[in-house]
């Protein structure tokens, strides 16, 4: 099963940014994430549209932080992404009408929303500067 690594994947740009001296380019950073620049150009047009980030035109033009690291949440980095659920394991629906797949999916879904739940809720109560001073011990 496939992770979905977007989350982590759009904080370490966005901790680099931070740090940057100048903005980054969609191929620099495509280059530190190891994809191509058309996937960090659109992700990276989710977070200007909700104020995260801005992008500049021209020599020395790129993408730069909008906003101070301490006034992002990593919850609003993931509903900025799409919201996706936190888990990439989910619920089977191939046999709806079996007993059984709708007694292990009820018992699932009730401990899996709870986990996602408390996530949810930490993800609002850290900013990413965490994630940048941690960077910066390092």
């Amino acid at each position: 099963m496939r992770k979905d690594s977007r989350l982590s994947r759009v904080l370490h740009i966005l901790v680099h940014l931070d740090a940057a001296e100048q903005a980054a380019t969609s191929e620099q950073m495509a280059q530190m994430l190891q994809t191509n620049p058309v996937v960090v150009r659109r992700t990276m047009a989710l977070l200007r549209e909700r104020g995260y980030v801005q992008s500049s035109k021209g020599h020395k033009g790129g993408w730069s932080l909008a906003k101070p690291l301490a006034q992002i949440t990593l919850l609003d980095i993931h509903q900025a992404l799409g919201d996706s659920s936190v888990f990439t394991i989910g619920l089977t629906d191939e046999h709806t009408n079996c007993p059984i797949e709708h007694a292990v999916n009820a018992a699932l879904k009730d401990v899996m929303d709870e986990a996602e739940n408390l996530m949810i809720k930490r993800f609002g109560e850290i900013t990413l500067d965490v994630l940048s001073q941690q960077f910066s011990k390092h």
